[in-house]
């Protein structure tokens, strides 16, 4: 049965800076988000691929505002969104900030860098990082052969770390990762599908390309409170409240897959700031 973090993985979450929940959501859950995902044609065209240092490429596709397709109906999902409700410990409602279908295909998916989501996500100007949550659903099993996520225990806690450009990536100020390294617990993030992670915005982590035979596939959903407002962010989906829907609604609906008129992100130059738009936002 679907089920809200408790109290001591809200106390881990906040010890170290995330917290894995085992089977959050269901095998049949999860076989069903993964074969739409895989047979989409809306989320093959809205791809983006990102270069690593070593010109191998990571796809992923974005967007900011859930609707009611089936990958919206885990976003908006109960146990979702008010698991997320007692992470921020905040009064204000739960919104959506945006959502990635991670795609590392085999032998050629890229790395990423070591990074904060809010070194991305000051240049938002989101105000507080402990009201930004990121939720990452495995669809298929990660481990260290297909460049599962690696998290830096405890680095929540040492605050934003500067971050600049490496290669077509942004990454974190290398000598403060590693003297974290040198002093806190590296941390390989081993799923099985349907696991689930929960994780801060301030948390260091990346991840190595994929060499393996077997893709690493994943959505991530980002989260924060209606009262912690981005002020240089023109997306709808941090605006207002998630409109939660039934757990049960997932399996029940007859939803298909992502929605032509979604709010994709494009990769497109911004000549203000000499950067791709879509790079000062994805991360992971």
């Amino acid at each position: 049965m679907p089920r809200l973090l408790n109290d001591e993985e809200i106390k881990i979450f906040n010890r170290d800076g995330y917290v894995i929940v085992r089977k959050f959501i269901t095998e049949e859950e999860v076989n069903k988000l993964y074969k739409t995902a895989t047979a989409d044609s809306v989320i093959k065209e809205n791809a983006l691929d990102l270069n690593d240092q070593s010109g191998k490429k990571t796809k992923l596709t974005l967007w900011f505002s859930p609707g009611n397709d089936l990958y919206s109906l885990l976003i908006r999902s109960s146990r979702m969104v008010n698991s997320v409700a007692k992470l921020l410990d905040s009064s204000s409602p739960v919104c959506h900030f945006h959502t990635k279908l991670m795609q590392k295909e085999p032998r050629v998916g890229g790395a990423w860098e070591w990074h904060q989501d809010y070194g991305y996500w000051y240049k938002n100007q989101f105000l507080y990082p402990d009201q930004l949550v990121s939720v990452m659903v495995a669809l298929t099993e990660a481990n260290q052969q297909n460049g599962c996520l690696q998290v830096i225990k405890g680095s929540h806690k040492l605050g934003r770390v500067n971050h600049g450009f490496s290669g077509e990536q942004v990454g974190a100020d290398m000598e403060m990762v590693n003297l974290a390294l040198k002093t806190l617990e590296l941390v390989y993030v081993e799923l099985q599908p349907g696991d689930t992670l929960f994780f801060h915005s301030n948390i260091l982590h990346r991840s190595e390309a994929n060499l393996s035979e077997k893709p690493r596939w994943s959505i991530i959903s980002c989260y924060n409170s209606l009262s912690n407002p981005a002020y240089n962010d023109d997306s709808a989906g941090w605006r207002k409240p998630v409109e939660i829907v039934a757990d049960d609604l997932l399996l029940k609906s007859e939803s298909t897959g992502a929605s032509l008129t979604g709010d994709f992100l494009k990769k497109e130059k911004d000549p203000a700031l000499k950067e791709t738009k879509w790079e000062k936002e994805v991360n992971t």
